[in-house]
């Protein structure tokens, strides 16, 4: 297996890619510093997006930086990731879930941490909410501008580190959304406490931080195993472990055309997450297994965490959230499921009918 790539931090000389395999990316960055000035975020004089293959040390294993994962996500990859969601079928095996749990506890402005490709933030824009796209990557968050585009719209691209996430945005926001597997790429656990502890100084003080993994515990117990059914939804892709142990899982992305790629990332165990959460300072942490409340431990191939930085039972508070959410979609009569999350607001302990229950599932 090839491991390089043209790192310019380490002065090593950017190649020319192969035109055939990599002509449409060059296209791509073309077109996105030609509409630069229409974006917050600038390509220009970006040396990721000169990356096209990936790089590790002379033994890979050993890479286990919070850093290595802009030198994993090349253009190469990143040209790539889609064919390993499939939008559509993600869209599908999600539903409303991320959009429910939002408009349940009446946030509207959202903080997208780990914007990948966009998938979220297009979905989370389309659905009316005020979204700030920010990733570490460059590539990604070329790619997500490109496919917001594609959708009529025009994201709000912020290229940052999470350790210095609050020295890169402005104010505070109702929902911080770390999806797609990401926290997972910090390998050391200071990075994660830090990471953690801006995220909670970035949000109100009611704000939600939703936070998402793979079931690590699952696999490192009892080996891997995957329903193909969440987040990684393509099916001509294959995306499993090669190696793992407690503090390494390498995944190895195998797609059609013969291309492969790798991603080194630390396995977080399911209570060892919760038990940050609760450090950095969220009061409450609820875990869904595969966007459901119930489930067996060993069942969920991904667990979504929700954690919420103040628990208030401020009637008052609640209502103010409920007239303004009714304010931004007053145009049209609330039909019955909003009409649901509109009881939820101002009786957060009423029990709810069936009818009920998938909208306020997680509140």
């Amino acid at each position: 297996m090839r491991f390089h790539v043209a790192d310019l931090h380490r002065g090593i000389p950017v190649k020319e890619p192969p035109v055939g395999r990599h002509a449409g990316l060059l296209e791509l960055v073309d077109r996105h510093r030609k509409e630069r000035s229409r974006s917050s975020f600038r390509l220009q004089d970006n040396a990721e997006l000169q990356w096209f293959e990936q790089n590790y040390g002379d033994n890979p294993l050993a890479d286990r930086e919070s850093d290595l994962y802009r030198r994993e996500f090349v253009m190469g990859f990143v040209e790539k990731w889609d064919e390993l969601i499939d939008w559509d079928a993600r869209a599908k095996s999600e539903g409303q879930f991320f959009i429910d749990i939002l408009r349940t506890r009446g946030k509207e402005s959202i903080l997208d941490v780990a914007t990948g490709t966009g998938f979220h933030s297009v979905s989370l824009t389309e659905a009316g909410f005020d979204v700030i796209s920010v990733d570490g990557s460059a590539a990604m968050l070329a790619k997500a501008f490109e496919n917001g585009g594609k959708r009529g719209l025009i994201l709000k691209t912020l290229q940052a580190d999470w350790r210095e996430l609050n020295r890169s945005i402005h104010g505070k926001y109702d929902a911080i959304i770390c999806l797609g597997n990401s926290f997972t790429h910090l390998h050391d656990e200071q990075d994660r406490r830090k990471v953690l502890a801006e995220f909670h100084a970035a949000l109100r003080h009611d704000g939600i931080l939703i936070l998402d993994q793979r079931n690590y515990d699952e696999m490192l117990d009892h080996g891997f195993t995957s329903k193909h059914k969440y987040y990684y939804c393509g099916d001509q892709v294959t995306a499993e472990p090669e190696y793992i142990d407690d503090g390494l899982a390498r995944f190895k992305y195998a797609f059609p055309d013969g291309c492969e790629y790798t991603l080194n990332m630390f396995p977080l165990r399911k209570n060892y997450v919760r038990r940050l959460m609760h450090q950095a300072g969220f009061e409450t942490v609820r875990t869904y297994g595969d966007f459901q409340e119930t489930y067996q431990e060993n069942e969920p191939d991904f667990f979504v965490h929700v954690a919420e930085k103040s628990v208030s039972t401020n009637g008052e508070l609640r209502r103010n959230r409920l007239s303004r959410w009714r304010y931004r979609h007053s145009e049209n009569s609330l039909p019955i499921a909003d009409e649901a999350i509109a009881a939820a607001l101002l009786h957060p302990t009423r029990p709810c009918t069936t009818d009920e229950s998938v909208t306020r599932n997680g509140h």
